[in-house]
């Protein structure tokens, strides 16, 4: 797995932190790394100014202690307010190697044109309480540096703990990201994210960043020999005559993403409809499952769910094509059919299949999930457990997950994405790479990313029928990174 991209839980960096000081590296040596990271990373962003570096009791301010000593010697007008004296032995070393002033933590930022958060790292697990409260609530998170993480969101969930909690400008991180850095609202309130080496070392994870790193070498890329019989066959089932469009976006989408034949499979009463505007994407109708499952066994991959409507006709089209060999992916009306039993649904998927739910197609299928577990990471790895095949689960900070307990968090945002026809796009790019034969934990890794990057660089006014077409210059983006 490539590093950089590894997302690390509390308890995977604490590790590592023991692990390194194991062989050999003493904490304080750790702590001068940290702090001098995060002092280097103000002096490239700010001119000098009034700064207070609000330091708690443990290793967080221990590193807050550095940042204070490193500034100083810039000639920056540092001072150190506190809660109270530390309480680790490192910390402890670092603040009697600290010679400026120190005052008790005020609740108001005063005279500070810059406030450095190193009160509480990753591991808090309260709200915050009496001055540090009234702090977070008084300070401009503009002008606010956060070591490791704002003080008052929880490491492994990325939500507050309490009421109040700090936002900033900028976050200084150690060895890896952890998951309130890409999880809601906790990576909002991180704002630029800066991932500083300290010397940790290797530390294997099944968590990682969304990027092409995690998945390019497994791309489909055509070479001089491919043709389209070659490049894979996907299918994608129709709605009724009033119901077409979705279908049509998901074809769009598996076409332009590379698929070399694909066909929309429509009801009779709608082959009109779907005539009138397909060119490149073919059409093939049915009238029985017995149908369908003869046109699903020439797919590699096949869509079912957008606008196919909701209830027992779709239930019996799933458990049809369940029959055919061909990989799954199910979005929308195809989930939502299934909220009464939905282990009948997870009894016929497998693996390769994949489902790509909104958070209350979520909640349908898996009642009580995302509620019960701490994060969305958590909720998703084990609704593809229960599952048995990858789970997409849709949102400004998505994750998805594989039974195996891979999982992947897309950490770029992508607002535009919200609007109609959207999910039914990424459902063609997901089902067009699986297609053309990429691992479909992969593939739906590689379309959240394509489906993500092609929404960002349109920008304001992105409707979902611009989705295709955008997406050629996501994938010469990444074909040039090859």
């Amino acid at each position: 797995m490539p590093t950089g991209l590894e997302i690390f839980t509390v308890a995977e960096t604490a590790a590592a932190d023991a692990a390194a000081i194991g062989l050999g590296t003493p904490g304080t040596a750790l702590m001068e790394r940290a702090g001098g990271a995060v002092a280097d990373a103000i002096c490239a962003r700010w001119t000098p100014r009034p700064t207070a570096v609000l330091c708690g009791p443990g290793n967080n301010g221990g590193d807050g202690y550095v940042i204070a000593r490193r500034l100083k010697r810039r000639g920056w007008t540092v001072w150190v307010e506190r809660t109270g004296p530390p309480q680790t032995p490192d910390a402890q070393a670092m603040a009697a190697r600290w010679r400026g002033r120190t005052l008790e933590l005020s609740p108001t930022d005063g005279e500070a044109e810059l406030v450095v958060d190193a009160f509480f790292g990753v591991g808090l697990s309260k709200p915050l309480e009496g001055a540090a409260q009234a702090r977070a609530r008084a300070t401009d998170r503009r002008k606010v540096v956060a070591v490791d993480i704002p003080s008052g969101i929880a490491g492994d969930t990325g939500k507050a703990l309490g009421p109040d909690a700090f936002s900033a400008a900028l976050t200084v991180t150690f060895h890896r990201r952890k998951p309130a850095h890409v999880l809601q609202p906790g990576a909002d309130a991180c704002g630029e994210i800066i991932i500083s080496d300290i010397g940790l070392g290797p530390t294997p994870t099944s968590l990682h960043v969304n990027a092409p790193a995690l998945w390019q070498k497994h791309f489909p890329w055509p070479d001089a020999q491919t043709h389209k019989h070659l490049r894979g066959r996907l299918a994608v089932v129709s709605g009724g005559p009033w119901n077409t469009g979705a279908a049509r976006l998901a074809a769009r989408g598996g076409l332009r993403v590379g698929a070399g034949l694909v066909t929309v499979l429509s009801p009779p009463d709608a082959l009109a409809v779907n005539a009138a505007h397909l060119e490149a994407i073919m059409l093939r109708g049915f009238d029985s499952e017995a149908e369908l499952v003869r046109l699903g066994e020439g797919a590699d991959a096949v869509i079912i769910g957008p606008a196919v409507g909701v209830g027992s006709a779709t239930v019996a089209q799933v458990l049809a094509l369940a029959k055919t060999g061909a990989a799954l992916v199910l979005d929308a009306d195809a989930l939502t059919s299934f909220q009464d039993d939905p282990a009948r649904l997870f009894s016929l998927l497998d693996r390769d299949d994949v489902l790509t739910p909104h958070p209350g197609e979520f909640e349908r299928i898996f009642p009580g999930l995302l509620a019960a577990r701490p994060d969305r990471i958590t909720a998703a790895r084990q609704a593809a457990v229960y599952a048995g095949c990858v789970v997409l689960l849709k949102g400004p900070d998505t994750v998805i997950a594989a039974p195996d307990g891979r999982a992947a968090v897309n950490v770029e945002p992508a607002p535009w994405l919200a609007t109609a026809g959207s999910g039914d796009v990424l459902a063609g790019f997901i089902g067009g790479l699986i297609a053309q034969g990429m691992d479909s934990f992969e593939a739906t890794c590689a379309g959240s990313w394509i489906h993500a990057d092609a929404g960002a660089s349109f920008g304001p006014g992105l409707i979902a029928e611009d989705l295709p077409d955008l997406a050629p210059h996501a994938l010469k983006r990444l074909y040039g990174r090859t």
